[in-house]
């Protein structure tokens, strides 16, 4: 072969595409399934903790709202990432479209705990006559439901999509939807508690009581959720281990030669795909930052590197 046609060669090598993750087909469709069918209880459930005066069953209605809410915006960022995966204006990709869909949706989570709190503390100082039968009925039927949206969701939690490359337990848009199910579901179950021990019981103040408990579960669900994702938008991933495997290609390729990191930034553009930026000051003039690809090209979660390899004189 010609030096053209290596050169060609090396040309192809290094030209890629941005679609840095397959997204989540089944994910998405269980997404929307879900958004609907939860869109609907929550009406059911808002109206029907107002009529029949339910503290926890209104409770959990505003909070099924949220959890409608953050449903919609994980299938809204499934779209726009698959939409948008090849347009060049996004550098690294569009998989952070779904990491800002659950950022966004526990920002709004935090203050549907803060209206539940208010309203319960409300209704706990100034209680007020409920009708108990027909509000247990109405919260046994959303417990029904978020296990239904549970069942959906845990499908696609654990299958997965062909595409997504056996890594779908690392997809936190489908996993915040997932946990916001489940949390939706412990609310509905503090619901039906405070509505028997009222009605069996005549213990009136259990049902705000349990609207408290519901907005604190909702509260920690989304601070946990800000964490897990801020930590994404914000590049936070130097303590990931992808990090330490990088250096440690770094001190392998160097061979005892007189060679030194001197910068390094890794973050993430996919649920286990990593790009990185170094920086090599060495004495070695046989080590090229083509060298240094090839090597951390057995680390399938590189997808993409950006070398620097700066050569230092004998006598420095």
């Amino acid at each position: 072969m010609n030096a053209i046609g290596q050169d060609q060669m090396a040309l192809a090598a290094l030209r890629h595409d941005h679609v840095f993750d397959a997204g989540n087909k089944v994910a998405e469709r269980g997404s929307r399934i879900v958004m609907w069918i939860t869109a609907a209880m929550m009406v059911v459930e808002i109206a029907a903790g107002w009529w029949y005066n339910s503290m926890a069953l209104l409770a959990d209605g505003w909070h099924m709202s949220s959890h409608a809410l953050a449903i919609g915006l994980s299938a809204f960022a499934y779209a726009a990432a698959r939409k948008y995966a090849r347009d060049p204006r996004f550098a690294f990709g569009t998989w952070k479209i779904e990491i800002l869909a659950g950022y966004t949706s526990a920002v709004f989570l935090l203050g549907i705990a803060l209206l539940m709190a208010f309203s319960s503390f409300e209704r706990l100082l100034a209680p007020q006559p409920i009708h108990y039968r027909e509000a247990i009925v109405i919260a046994l039927v959303g417990l029904l439901v978020n296990i239904v949206c549970a069942f959906i969701l845990g499908g696609a939690h654990h299958h997965g999509d062909d595409d997504s490359h056996g890594h779908a337990h690392h997809d936190l848009n489908l996993r915040s939807a997932y946990v916001h199910v489940m949390a939706d579901a412990a609310t509905s179950v503090l619901a039906v508690i405070a509505l028997v021990g009222g009605w069996l019981y005549g213990w009136a103040w259990l049902d705000p009581l349990m609207g408290i408990a519901g907005a604190i579960l909702v509260a920690v669900w989304a601070k946990n959720l800000i964490v897990s994702t801020g930590k994404v938008l914000l590049d936070r991933e130097m303590d990931a281990p992808v990090v330490e495997e990088i250096r440690e290609v770094i001190a392998a390729t160097a061979q005892g030669h007189a060679t030194e990191l001197v910068d390094l930034h890794v973050w993430r553009v996919g649920k286990q795909s990593y790009s990185c930026a170094l920086s090599i000051v060495t004495r070695d003039p046989g080590l090229t930052a083509r060298q240094l690809r090839e090597q951390l090209s057995v680390h399938q979660e590189i997808v993409h590197a950006t070398i620097e390899v700066h050569l230092l004189s004998a006598a420095a």
